[in-house]
Order: C-alpha cells, then structure tokens, then sequence
C-alpha cells in the first residue's frame, strides 16, 4: 500500500467531527431525538476513520519512522506564528488505531445499549466529537493544537459523564471531574508557556530536537517536565487527582468504556510519551513519574478490594493499570540515564513502547470488561454486585467475555495483558537504590489485581442469584444481551486473548525502535533478560485468583471474617482514604470558600467597589462644591482666577526653577 496522502490524515480526525456536526445541526434538529441514523452516521464517519489509521499504520511500517508532513499558517500575532499540521510517527499511527478501533466497536454496543432513551442523537453526537477531539490530540504537531484538544478532550468527558444530567449524581460527577482535570491542565497550561518563552517554538518534533542536543537546559527541562506530568495526572486520574474517575461511572457504560479503554485516562500516558525526550533528559521527573504511578497503582488496587459496583471496582481498576504505564515510562526512563551514554531521539522514543505497549493490550481488555458490566446490567437493572450472582447460567456469552478480559487484566499467561505488565514488572526490577521499593510495590499490586478481578467474576457470575424479583419472576429478566452488543464483546476478547502475541518475534519493539531480538526458548518474556520475573509474576496472580476462590466461592474464610477482623483496612479503604471528604470538607469548604473566597469577597467589597464607590462619591461631592461656587458675582470668579494664579507661579517656582 502507497504511501497515506496528508488530506487523508486530516480526513481520519476530521470525520468524527463531521459526524458530530451533522447529527447536532441536521438530525437533531430536523428528525425525532432518537432517530437511529444517528448512530448509523457515528458508527459510517468512524468506520472510515478506522480504515485510514490503518492505512496511516501500514504507511509508517513500511516507511519505517515518521512521515514528514508539513505546517499550515493558522495564527500570526507579531514575529510569533502558530501553524496547523499532523505528526504521523509510531506512537500516533499506533494510537489512532487502538482509537478508533474501540471506538468503533463501542459505537456499535451502543446502538443496542442506549435504545430507545431520549437523548439517544445527543449521545452519538457528543461521542463523535469525544473521539474526534482525541484523534486530534494524537496526531497534532505543535503545543497550541495539542492543548485545544485536550481541553475538548475533558469537554466531551464532561458532557458526557453528565449525560443523564437530570439525575443530581450525575451532574456532580460531571462538574467534578471537569474541575478536578482542570487543576492539572492549569500545570500543563504553565508548562506551555514555560517552554515557549524558554525555547521560542512550539513545535513538538523541534523541541523534541532541542532536548535531546542540549539546547534546553536541564532546569528548565525538568519544571518543563514537571508541568506536563500535571497535566497527565489530571486525565489519566494519578494521585492525588484520582477522584474524579470513580464518580465518573454515573455516565452510560459505553461512554466508560471509551474514557478507559482508548480516549480521556490514556491522555495523560500519551502525553508523558510523547514528551519522553524531555522527561529523559531530568532524573527529577523521571523518578516523580516513576514513584507516583507506583504508588497510584498499589493505592487504587486497595480500593478496589471493597467496592461493591463493579463499575466502581473497574475505575479502580483502570488508575491502577495506568499507574502501571506510568510506572514503566519513569522506570525505562532511569534505567536509560543510569546506562549512560548518549540519548539520541530514536532511542527515546523506542523506550516509550513498554508503557505503551501494555496501553495497546489494556485498551481492548477495559473495553470488553466495561461492555460486558454493561450487558449485565442491561439484564439486572444494576451495578451492585451484592444484587447479582448466578448470572453465568443466563448470561454464557456475557461471562466467558468478562472471564477473558478478567484472566488478561490479572496478567494470566497467555492473555493479552501478561506480556506487557511484566515488561513493566521486569524494568522495574533495574532500578536501584531505594527505588527498588517501586518494584516491590508493582509485585505486590499484581496479587491485588487479580483478587479484586476474581472477586467480581465470582460474585457476579457464580453462585446464587441475589436480585429482587421483577414481578414476573425471579429470573424472568435474566437474558443474555442481543447482538448488536454481544458481536462488538467477542471481537475484543479476541483481542484480549491474542493482542499481547503481536510481540512474540519483537515486532511491536522494532517497530517503536527497539533493536533486542526475541528468544523462542523463553516463552515468558517480551524484550529483557529478566526470565525468571514473569513466571513469579504469573505464580502470584494465581494466588490472587485462589484466594478470591476461597474467600467467595468457599467462604473459608468468608469475606465478612476478614472484615471483622481487619476493621481498621475495611473502613480505609471503603471510605476511600477520606480522600473526597479531604477535597471537599477542607479545600473546598475551609480553604477556597471559608478563605480564598472569603478574602477575595473581602476585596472586591472593600477595595475594588471601594475605589470605584469612592471615586463616584468624590465626583459627586466635588461637584456640589464648585456648584456653589458659580454664585454669578463677577468679584468671585475674579478671586478664584487669581488664586489659581498663585497656585500656577508657585508650582513654577518650586519645580521648574
């Protein structure tokens, strides 16, 4: 296949946003709001985006590295322009396909899952322009385009969320999670501008370039550093700006599914790759980086152990698995400065592929398991798994789905997952000193993992059901989905079995740079000497799926045992480490209300209507005096002209002499 034109890339994040127009401004308007063309147009305009990142895909295999495209003069202010243009490398030409790849699938889901609600043409229309404005944010070449869609990136996350907005819950999440990113983007935003004012351009392959020569120095490259991992702790929920993205689970399952699989979290893990030349050259952000995706990672698994919405369990269980790509991204990061050496481009970007490798694997993985929550809840009328049980008998499809993408996401051989989590695991494993402590953490959140995923298969699907009858019944609403869902479902399993086999020869590593070739003697490895790691990784998890077995299938010993032996843990980490009580008791509350707000009231009142309440009065005053001085007598003009005569030659006097 030739070479992919630039209109034809363009075209690939133009489409969705097409789709977004039409649906908003002709459909919406003009046929009934739940009108299926809606989503026929969604499900067409992404279908062909899908097609061309896949041609975008094949044309850099073949050309091996980026494919030069140039800029479009957009904004000229002075001596500074900003231009339009599209960086087509490894990283993005890989992006856009897990995009649209599970976007389309989800889009297709929907038509089954959001049947018959209200704002059904709202719903595709906001997803279109969500999975355009994320294309966009992959593919663009320089600061300012990137920053305009990652704002409508968190825009669309925000509508969205709040889709069903008349429910309070849902509002709540909605505005939390948009108030919550911003503290990050705000980070990002300085770091833009930092750079700009440091290095004069904008230009993300320039910059790139600057880094990697020295150009930049290491001071400014590590506050550079600093402020975009803000912006990426933001989207992609690290602590300790992770509370918006439990909350977000009030939106539709689909719109879950895309947030956690591909668009919205997996921003902020781009984000940081995309800006690993800067990263690698500052041992300070590297190991920022490192340590809070470690401890992002151990931290949300905790929570996960307690939650009893299973879409809750699986927002957990996203942090922790992008604390896992953070972790890998910080940790290669190190392992590449303690090397020595120099770091030339190509080689920072080749480092890149392990974090986003388990990204690729994770992406198809969370879709399916989300997908899947939802046809469960499309058969239960609910999340709580305390209300479900016994639904493999009435849900076969549905279970052997959610089964898969659980023993993938636990990091079961030889699923998807397996193989990149444990290149995370085995990098880890290099570094040294104290941060070794981060490996041990990464070893101690995969037993976690796999408890917490276990847990809600058992839960779910085994055993008895536990829900209030229908009316009809206690069973009667018990059915397997239809399959305009179920199709979409067995297309990522699929994927969530074999997509961690792309590797086996080392392609995925050639393909982002990576020259170590692949062992066939050693099956349980990707790219590093480290044999012996996977294996222990894989004896782990086992344990965490024994002992959910034991703890939820046996009862010995029983769930509640534990709690009421451990009521201290229970209570931690079911009230969420106090972390929301924290924000909005004592930041919101006691620090922005009780203070900043009070203060700047305070001002406003007193100083800002102050000066301009005392200017008006000052006007109005000085008015009634020199009022009273126009008596009409001829005598008292002429007196007030010669004082101000005086006045003149005494100011003369005094100054110009």
């Amino acid at each position: 296949m030739s070479d992919i034109p630039e209109v034809a890339v363009w075209l690939l994040f133009l489409l969705p946003i097409f789709s977004f127009v039409a649906i908003s401004f002709v459909i919406r308007p003009f046929f009934n709001s739940k009108a299926q063309i809606a989503g026929y147009i969604t499900i067409a305009c992404i279908a062909v985006s899908f097609v061309l990142a896949l041609w975008t895909f094949n044309s850099v295999r073949a050309q091996g590295g980026e494919l030069c495209f140039g800029s479009h003069e957009w904004v000229v202010i002075g001596d500074t322009q900003i231009k339009l243009g599209v960086m087509v490398d490894s990283l993005s030409a890989l992006m856009v396909v897990v995009i649209t790849l599970c976007s389309l699938g989800i889009q297709i889901y929907s038509q089954g899952y959001m049947h018959g609600d209200p704002g059904y043409c709202r719903y595709f229309a906001f997803m279109s322009l969500f999975t355009g404005s994320m294309l966009g944010l992959v593919l663009a070449d320089n600061l300012v385009q990137l920053y305009v869609f990652w704002e409508l990136v968190g825009l669309c996350s925000y509508l969205l969320i709040g889709f069903w907005f008349h429910r309070p819950s849902a509002a709540a999440a909605a505005k939390k999670a948009f108030l919550v990113t911003r503290l990050g983007d705000f980070g990002f935003l300085a770091a833009i501008l930092y750079l700009y004012f440091q290095a004069g351009s904008l230009n993300i392959g320039e910059l790139h370039h600057m880094a990697i020569t020295g150009a930049l120095g290491g001071t400014v490259l590590t506050w550079a550093a600093i402020g975009i991992f803000s912006g990426a702790v933001g989207k992609s929920a690290q602590f300790p700006l992770h509370v918006w993205l439990p909350d977000a689970m009030e939106g539709p399952t689909p719109v879950s599914a895309l947030i956690h699989s591909s668009t919205m979290v997996t921003a902020g893990v781009f984000l940081v790759a995309r800006f690993f030349p800067i990263f690698v050259n500052s041992e300070t952000a590297l190991t920022t980086v490192a340590t809070i995706g470690a401890f992002t990672a151990i931290f949300a698994a905790s929570m996960a152990l307690v939650a009893n919405d299973i879409k809750r369990v699986l927002a957990y269980c996203t942090i922790s698995q992008l604390g896992y790509m953070v972790l890998g991204l910080g940790a290669v990061g190190l392992v590449m400065t303690h090397e020595g050496g120099d770091i030339e481009l190509h080689v920072a970007n080749a480092a890149v592929a392990i974090a986003i490798f388990h990204l690729f694997n994770h992406a198809f993985t969370k879709a399916l398991l989300f997908l899947a929550a939802g046809s469960v809840n499309h058969a239960t009328g609910t999340f709580d798994m305390r209300e479900m049980g016994g639904l493999r008998q009435h849900m076969p499809w549905t279970y052997f789905t959610y089964l898969i993408a659980s023993l993938s996401i636990a990091g079961i051989w030889p699923l998807a997952c397996f193989w990149s989590k444990d290149e995370i695991v085995a990098k880890a494993s290099d570094l040294s000193d104290a941060r070794v402590i981060l490996f041990y953490l990464a070893m101690i959140t995969v037993f976690m993992t796999a408890f917490y995923m276990f847990r809600t298969v058992f839960m779910t699907f085994h055993g008895e059901y536990r829900g209030v009858s229908s009316g009809h019944g206690e069973h009667a609403r018990l059915h397997e989905s239809p399959k305009v869902m179920l199709i979409p479902m067995l297309v990522l399993t699929a994927l969530a079995i074999g997509s961690g086999w792309i590797n086996i020869n080392g392609w995925f590593g050639r393909f982002f740079g990576e020259h170590h070739s692949y062992d066939w003697e050693h099956a349980f490895t990707l790219f590093s000497s480290h044999h012996y790691l996977p294996l222990i990784s894989l004896i782990i998890a086992l344990l965490g799926v024994g002992l959910a077995y034991a703890v939820y299938i046996r009862t010995q010993p029983s769930a509640e045992s534990i709690g009421r032996r451990f009521p201290a843990l229970y209570t931690l980490f079911s009230r969420k480490y106090w972390m929301d009580e924290l924000y909005e008791r004592f930041f919101v509350v006691r620090v922005l209300v009780d203070g900043i707000f009070w203060f700047l009231h305070l001002f406003d009142t007193y100083i800002v209507d102050g000066i301009v309440n005392g200017i008006a009065g000052g006007t109005i005053g000085g008015g009634r005096v020199i009022r009273r001085a126009q008596t009409g007598l001829l005598q008292t003009y002429g007196l007030v002209m010669f004082v101000g005569i005086l006045v003149i030659v005494g100011c003369l006097y005094l100054f110009v002499r």
